[in-house]
């Protein structure tokens, strides 16, 4: 391992969960939250993420989640040094209000801002905010969006006539003095080719690190043609305990009242997904509900999460030292950044922070 890589947390702006089948929100339907959004309760969260050393707090986006604008405005009036990486869809939003809504908050919160720019999602999801584009078509427009939010935060005035976007010497009210971090993730050619020209961190779900790494090498390929080099990070679930046998026994509750039924039908919703990072969640298991154990598709890593759950499907699972050893097989193959996650976020974070990340810096020191 070489140089300890960035750590960031999740923020459940839809309301965290104690087990994975409490967290099916994604689905479509709003469910009952173990611990409700609250800005008590993120603060708490977001708090405790500063606190342990993680660099930035990921917020989700959709209409199962609050607003991760303002969301994540009012917790940087609650925290001192955490960045927060906010998720938001191209679509619904004009590229000029974007670019003003940077420079307000990097002015308001001290430069504490990244993106994480979310070009689509399910079909019906994203008809929900009026948005029928098809895919092919949403990743040309997050190109032209991202080309307009970068010129106009070079400064002075932008114009551009491009197939979805028309703006005359459109500029922000004040300079941006610090560009935040653009994180983009897809696993399509399309998604890629953005990536390639626009993203700064390059994000993937985490599949076994050789299919995580055959991605990577797609990626850089790509963007090496644009004479670009990006960062590379994995986002994750962890179940992390002293002992590895605790890890395991916590993974079994994480799957208690989960039905054959919801799998299946979770597994054959994923597997007809339009996105092509979701099929290939889907695709690590068959789709049946089994033994946490018989879930591990390699050692420490643990696909119980993508049964049921739309996203991130794959969890770190095991003794402290046993999820260390699985992130530093990623950062093998070339990743420098993660965002975690857990159930429940303010529990496992704890065991993340004060557990894991320790090893983590030990072992790049080393």
């Amino acid at each position: 391992m070489s140089g300890a890589p960035r750590m960031h947390w999740y923020l459940p702006t839809h309301g965290d969960t104690a087990t994975i089948a409490d967290n099916q929100a994604g689905a479509g339907a709003r469910v009952p939250s173990y611990l409700e959004p609250s800005l008590e309760n993120l603060t708490t969260l977001a708090r405790t993420a500063e606190d342990l050393g993680f660099e930035a707090a990921l917020t989700p986006t959709g209409s199962y989640c609050e607003d991760s604008w303002l969301a994540t405005a009012a917790l940087a009036q609650h925290t001192r040094a955490l960045k927060f990486l906010v998720a938001f869809r191209p679509g619904v939003l004009s590229p000029t209000l974007a670019a003003q809504q940077v420079s307000t908050y990097q002015r308001f919160t001290g430069n504490r801002l990244a993106l994480n720019v979310v070009t689509g999602g399910d079909d019906a999801e994203m008809r929900r905010f009026g948005d029928d584009v098809d895919k092919s078509a949403r990743y040309r427009r997050t190109g032209e969006f991202l080309t307009i939010v970068r010129g106009i935060l070079s400064g002075g005035e932008f114009s551009f006539d491009g197939e979805f976007y028309t703006v005359e010497r459109a500029k922000t009210a004040y300079p941006v003095t610090t560009r935040p971090t653009v994180y983009f993730g897809g696993s399509s050619p399309e998604a890629i080719a953005v990536a390639a020209e626009h993203a700064d961190v390059y994000l993937t779900w985490g599949e076994t690190p050789e299919q995580v790494a055959e991605k990577f090498d797609r990626v850089r390929a790509a963007a090496a043609e644009h004479g670009r080099t990006l960062r590379f990070g994995v986002r994750l679930h962890t179940v992390a305990r002293p002992t590895t046998e605790q890890a395991w026994q916590r993974a079994e509750e994480l799957l208690a009242d989960l039905t054959p039924e919801q799998v299946a039908q979770a597994h054959a919703r994923y597997t007809a997904s339009v996105s092509e990072g979701q099929r290939r969640m889907a695709a690590l298991t068959d789709g049946v509900l089994r033994d946490a154990r018989s879930l591990e598709i390699e050692p420490g890593l643990w696909a119980g999460p993508s049964l049921v759950r739309d996203g991130a499907g794959t969890a770190a699972v095991g003794s402290y030292t046993d999820v260390a050893a699985v992130l530093g097989r990623y950062v093998d193959v070339g990743a420098t950044e993660f965002i975690l996650s857990g159930y429940p976020q303010i529990d496992e974070i704890r065991h993340v922070g004060e557990g894991v990340v320790p090893l983590l810096r030990i072992g790049s020191a080393a």
